[in-house]
């Protein structure tokens, strides 16, 4: 599949919508005398714009029609019954929720909070009455779980993303099971979506908003904020679902390799969700993307320059392939995790050149100089 003629198609729908847009305008302007010739300026312009849409077919990059596939989506907000809990009745309350989050609660409590409470809910538990009790009665928590209600009363918008793209999932991969969502606070621990055992958990404050004023009281660079939006979820859940099936691997691997496997992650993303841009899939600004964009061929050629492509030095490697301020080394106006956004281009011209291949086989060919001579990889200048 053409994916040159997707971007094509996507382009048409719009403006054959503004276009359509203009001829319902000439209707009405058509009563009234003062617009006679502009009408008729208008509807030539119209005729000639949707005959041109019509040459830009796109046929062999056309997003499947999904709209028939019936995805169920269970989800659950930990967050709300955590704090629903009798704080002076925790060991009792948290029986009680390990009765509804049977597949999740543990995994929450000692893996992500690192509680150490480990099943264990009694009224003695050390780890209950200390640690679970201070998480939820410091103030600072509590205004966390506050911030957290406020901006996220409820899931519908999250979710209408979510299903979309899970229904392109269940077209690409029929035998895929939809996992049950559960939506959780972990006091900005840097949890933003993990996988559990079919169970995939979103930590709603990872996902505040560039603006939310304590992320930087955490640690996190400001560089990263762009990737705490609510447009931020649904490409972190389906990065999270590529990792499941394709883990990452860096050990002994070039930097070639590793770009990528990284643009397959991206490639994968951007075909469960292909409604959502590509800043806010691989979280570029619009000005970082529009400079990758302009400046194709010296980004390749900068690799290619420096002897990067086969480096296996992570040192040297490291900030290609993960966010960052910029790209060392390249202008101030590069964005960091550069080689993610080569290595997708690099992907999309092989699955242009080998349009019989399925998602699976493009992502199984790992043998990466010869992917990179299937692909016919050519920089735009």
């Amino acid at each position: 599949m053409s994916l040159v003629s997707k971007n094509c198609t996507t382009n048409s729908c719009v403006v054959l919508t503004f276009a359509t847009k203009l001829i319902n305008l000439s209707s009405i302007m058509r009563t009234n005398p003062f617009f006679k010739t502009s009408v008729k300026s208008l509807l030539a312009f119209c005729s000639v714009l949707i005959l041109l849409l019509a040459s830009c077919k796109g046929s062999e990059e056309k997003q499947p029609d999904v709209s028939a596939v019936k995805i169920k989506m269970d989800s659950r907000r930990l967050d709300f019954d955590l704090k629903k809990l009798d704080t002076n009745q925790l060991a009792v309350g948290l029986a009680e929720l390990n009765k509804q989050y049977p597949d999740f609660l543990s995994f929450y409590l000692d893996t992500l909070m690192g509680l150490n409470i480990n099943g264990n809910f009694s009224d003695t538990s050390r780890a209950i009455n200390e640690g679970l009790r201070s998480f939820l009665t410091y103030k600072d928590y509590v205004d966390l779980f506050d911030t957290v209600k406020t901006h996220y009363p409820n899931t519908e918008a999250v979710e209408a993303d979510l299903i979309k793209g899970f229904q392109y999932m269940q077209h690409y991969y029929p035998q895929f099971k939809t996992p049950r969502l559960v939506y959780f606070v972990s006091g900005l621990g840097n949890w933003g979506v993990v996988s559990y055992e079919g169970v995939l958990g979103i930590g709603l404050d990872m996902f505040l908003g560039e603006k939310y004023p304590f992320y930087a009281s955490v640690g996190q660079p400001d560089y990263m904020y762009i990737n705490f939006r609510r447009e931020s979820i649904a490409p972190s859940v389906f990065n999270t679902i590529y990792n499941d099936f394709h883990p990452f691997e860096d050990e002994d691997k070039t930097l070639l390799e590793m770009m990528i496997q990284k643009g397959k992650q991206q490639y994968f993303v951007e075909k469960m969700l292909p409604f959502v841009s590509l800043e806010d899939r691989i979280g570029y600004t619009k000005a970082q993307l529009e400079w990758c964009n302009k400046n194709e061929a010296m980004i390749y050629n900068f690799f290619l320059d420096n002897n990067l492509m086969f480096e296996k030095n992570w040192a040297k490697m490291r900030r290609f392939v993960i966010y960052g301020p910029n790209t060392s080394g390249m202008p101030a106006e590069s964005p960091g995790n550069i080689g993610t956004w080569l290595g997708l281009q690099i992907v999309k011209a092989y699955a242009k050149e080998n349009q019989g291949m399925t998602l699976e086989q493009i992502f199984e060919d790992k043998n990466v100089e010869q992917f990179l001579r299937k692909a016919k990889y050519k920089p735009k200048k």
